[in-house]
């Protein structure tokens, strides 16, 4: 199985001002399209993992083989990591009611959510991602370094920000505060709220 960008579901530019058009070009034509590459380059040949998803490979890779581990962990990741961001994006989507329960029952209210979100995202050192997870069907938010992803800790991915500089550098420069408060602009609401239900936690059925 060759691992393909997935289609974007809307224009480069759809996502203005929030995220500029050519932000979002480079970082899914190129970007993307560069961890795809070094992906399926670090298993090609493998019989096993050409079979399987790459989030399956994701989840599992500790079972890895440690010659092609840190490749996987980084290409692999980020062709997951960037796969899903780009499926939670979209402008003007209100939020849904069974995830804004979640939210508020979890962190008070959907503002504080939204500040521990943020400080959480504006500390992360270096490049890496912040995201909102469901841990053993508990809401919380974790940051990961680089291109490790949540799946590898059997965590399920509910809203994701990428907090590396390519992300966010053309139009925002130095100001990741600021693009962290654009992003709050441009989250699907819809699918996140999709993903939740799915995992079963809304009717006490924890996956």
């Amino acid at each position: 199985m060759k691992h393909e960008l997935p289609k974007l579901e809307y224009k480069y530019d759809a996502l203005e001002p929030f995220i500029d058009e050519k932000t979002m070009e480079i970082h899914y034509s190129k970007h993307h399209q560069a961890y795809a590459d070094k992906f399926n380059a670090a298993i090609e040949g493998d019989k096993k993992l050409e079979k399987i998803s790459a989030e399956e490979i994701i989840k599992n890779i500790e079972k890895i083989d440690e010659n092609i581990r840190n490749a996987v962990r980084n290409n692999g990741g980020g062709f997951v990591n960037h796969s899903f961001f780009w499926k939670i994006l979209k402008k003007d989507v209100k939020i849904h009611k069974e995830i804004k329960k979640a939210i508020e029952e979890r962190f008070e209210s959907f503002e504080k959510f939204k500040e521990e979100f943020t400080n959480s995202a504006m500390g992360l050192f270096g490049s890496g991602w912040t995201w909102l997870v469901l841990d053993n069907g508990e809401l919380k938010i974790i940051n990961t370094s680089n291109q490790d992803s949540p799946l590898s800790k059997n965590m399920i991915p509910l809203i994701a920000i990428d907090l590396w500089e390519h992300a966010y550098y053309l139009k925002y420069q130095n100001r990741r505060k600021e693009y962290i408060d654009s992003f709050f602009n441009v989250i699907n609401w819809k699918r996140v709220n999709e993903i939740y239900l799915k995992s079963g936690v809304e009717n006490g059925n924890d996956k």
